[in-house]
């Protein structure tokens, strides 16, 4: 009888916990660590949210062997706390000289490079995590996912998990008919939470700090000027309808409003909202993508966005319709909705029998109609502990980089109907859009400065 990998994992890991001896690495194929073993993780940008990222990682059972960043002032906070970690600027060289001493890798850094980060990694046959969104183009995710499939090892987007309390409760919910058939759906975000919405590159040139490499910040992205902070009388950075990243540009927290470095307020949150939309719904790719602004200059995101998208019916599934809005623009209140408004975001699921807030059914005769549907859908770890029982020959993490794709792929269409400024039609299978081929340019990822996929 042939064995698989996953079986004699989960036998080895039986084997090992019945005595006092453990399974060598070298016995399990790549990417896979026995039950009894720390996964040693190489940490990829780690001063902004790869900070927290690396201490959960640490806290469910990774061992963090080294760090890497490019602006060492920015990420010593990081490694203050791991002081055992070797450290390293260059991705390449952290992956050439530890390759032998991990077993996986996590990428925290920009957007613009979550693709040249992670293909290395994943070429290397290391399990691999990156933040949201995966990349930030079509192409970049498509290559990214392929290579995840050669390599055989286990991924995952540290994006809001489908498979947790609530996302299991919405499936069941929605299964059970408990808002009749869905034809509706808003998500909504606060986001941006940075300046946003310039109607030009910065102007000026700021000497680049001490200890940050500015190129190879930039790195398959266009070379500009390095600019350090809005000026004072500035009124970017007052824009937008929160600021946590200050006054700064680009780096380190401010990239995200950038098109040639983030993705913007969609980016940032779409890949969170939508996650379980896209699985109660068996959503897939939409027929349509319309984008509505703020105005838009092309080289910032604008200020707030409203994206419409169309899915066609999916089986006995209705034809569904999709909204987004960012930027502090919120949907109409449903007339069930107790209170003087809605949360800063959220998803509303607009039924023919119902509507409810994220798991909770807003009718409260309905609500109590339906508060004993069972509960049939495994719950299962967060971002981090998916990751790891993935690692350990488990099942695949909830959002693995190729099953994420659909939602990755939402988000996408999204920041090109803004940037496109028109309806997109997209054909999945020639990764086109077929009714505006100057819309395709921003499928693709113009890499410069020596960089490819």
């Amino acid at each position: 009888m042939k064995i698989s990998r996953r079986s004699f994992v989960a036998t080895a890991g039986l084997v090992a916990s019945a005595s006092p001896y453990v399974v060598p690495r070298s016995v399990l194929g790549a990417g896979v660590v026995a039950p009894s073993d720390k996964p040693v993780l190489l940490g990829i940008g780690v001063g902004g949210i790869g900070n927290s990222h690396t201490q959960e990682a640490s806290g469910v059972g990774f061992q963090i062997g080294a760090l890497c960043d490019l602006d060492w002032n920015h990420a010593e906070k990081t490694f203050k706390l791991f002081p055992d970690a070797r450290k390293y600027k260059d991705f390449r060289e952290a992956l050439d000289k530890e390759g032998d001493k991990i077993d996986c890798v996590y990428c925290g850094t920009p957007d613009h490079t979550h693709a040249i980060v992670t293909l290395a990694a994943l070429r290397a046959r290391k399990p691999t995590c990156c933040v949201k969104p995966l990349t930030r183009t079509i192409e970049e995710g498509r290559a990214v996912a392929e290579a995840a499939k050669k390599a055989g090892v286990a991924t995952q987007i540290t994006t809001s998990p489908a498979t947790g309390e609530t996302g299991c409760r919405v499936c069941e919910l929605l299964e059970a008919g408990a808002i009749g058939a869905v034809r509706e759906v808003h998500i909504w975000s606060e986001r941006p939470v940075w300046p946003q919405g310039s109607p030009t590159l910065p102007t000026w040139t700021d000497p680049i700090p001490d200890g940050f490499d500015w190129d190879a910040w930039l790195g398959p992205a266009p070379k500009i000027p390095f600019a350090d902070k809005w000026p004072e009388a500035s009124p970017i950075p007052r824009m937008s309808p929160q600021n946590w990243g200050g006054a700064a540009v680009f780096h380190p927290f401010n990239f995200r409003g950038w098109t040639a470095f983030g993705t913007g307020a969609l980016g940032d949150m779409g890949c969170h909202w939508a996650n379980i939309p896209y699985r109660a719904l068996k959503l897939g790719t939409p027929t349509r993508v319309v984008a509505s602004t703020t105005k838009f200059y092309g080289d910032a995101y604008p200020l707030s966005s409203l994206v419409t998208y169309d899915f066609p019916a999916r089986g006995d599934l209705p034809e569904v319709r999709l909204i987004w809005t960012d930027g502090g623009i919120k949907p109409p209140m449903p007339r069930d909705w107790e209170g003087d408004e809605l949360p800063s975001e959220g998803v509303l699921y607009i039924g023919d029998e119902g509507v409810m807030f994220n798991d909770q059914i807003l009718n409260k005769d309905r609500a109590a109609k339906f508060a004993d549907v069972p509960k049939t859908l495994p719950r299962r770890g967060h971002v981090m502990q998916e990751w790891l029982d993935a690692i350990r020959g488990g099942e695949p993490a909830g959002s693995n980089f190729v099953d994420a794709m659909p939602v990755l792929e939402f988000v996408l269409l999204g920041t090109l109907a803004i940037r496109s400024r028109k309806p997109v039609e997209f054909d999945p299978v020639a990764c086109k859009v077929a009714n505006n081929p100057d819309a395709d340019q921003f499928i693709k990822a113009n890499y410069q400065n020596g960089w490819s996929l």
